[in-house]
């Protein structure tokens, strides 16, 4: 079956999110290499990302902090990201898979305004979409149905990149999609180290890996 559609993951796939995490630190009082280090602590523990700033900073009301820091910073980015943080090998690949006449899209877990950032980029895709704008959230089967439906494809024409096993590679290809580990930021490293990794059709170092492996896939 021929690979039709390719769908990416946001934050760490195309997303550099190391300007957010050290502006969290800011805001915290906490070095930046502190809060780094914790953040890749629960990535190792598959824990949540939320955990680390209960580790940081017990009982802190983490969407009190950012309403705050709102009223603090109205003009600032916060915890916000724009194009500034993309990753230099996103435009480059998504053009070469446009180029090539695969279908484009990005999905990923992102609130609305992270929608707005990414259209505001004027990326070569197909469309975007958010797990707030569709109101579920990866892993949930659900959310992968979205994406099929959005692509007009049948689960095996999909190729889902990501950073993680546990929100990516692993449901996507549970819905019958084929998958791509991304090997960057904390998760895609620490995953691709796993034995778990096996279980991705590619595991890939950057985006321009996306292209060479559609085309060996669709060989398979």
């Amino acid at each position: 079956m021929v690979i039709k559609a390719v769908v990416f993951d946001v934050g760490e796939t195309l997303i550099d999110e190391t300007r957010i995490w050290s502006r969290w630190a800011d805001r915290l009082g906490v070095p930046g290499f502190a809060f780094m280090g914790v953040l890749g602590g629960t990535a190792a523990l598959d824990r949540s990302h939320r955990d680390a700033f209960e580790i940081i900073r017990p009982g802190l009301d983490v969407e009190a902090e950012i309403a705050a820091w709102e009223k603090d910073e109205p003009g600032s980015l916060r915890n916000h990201f724009d194009a500034d943080d993309l990753y230099p090998d996103v435009r480059p690949a998504l053009v070469e898979l446009r180029a090539a006449g695969v279908q484009v899209i990005i999905a990923g877990n992102q609130p609305t305004r992270a929608y707005d950032a990414l259209v505001a980029m004027d990326l070569p895709v197909d469309s975007i979409h958010t797990s707030d704008g569709w109101g579920v959230a990866k892993p949930a089967p659900a959310f992968f149905a979205k994406v099929a439906a959005v692509a007009g494809r049948r689960p095996e024409e999909i190729l889902y990149v990501g950073d993680r096993l546990d929100n990516d590679v692993l449901p996507a290809g549970r819905a019958g999609m084929r998958t791509a580990l991304l090997r960057r930021g904390p998760w895609g490293y620490l995953h691709a180290d796993r034995a778990e990794a096996s279980a991705a059709d590619a595991v890939i170092d950057d985006l321009h890996g996306v292209l060479p492996a559609l085309r060996r896939l669709g060989t398979d």
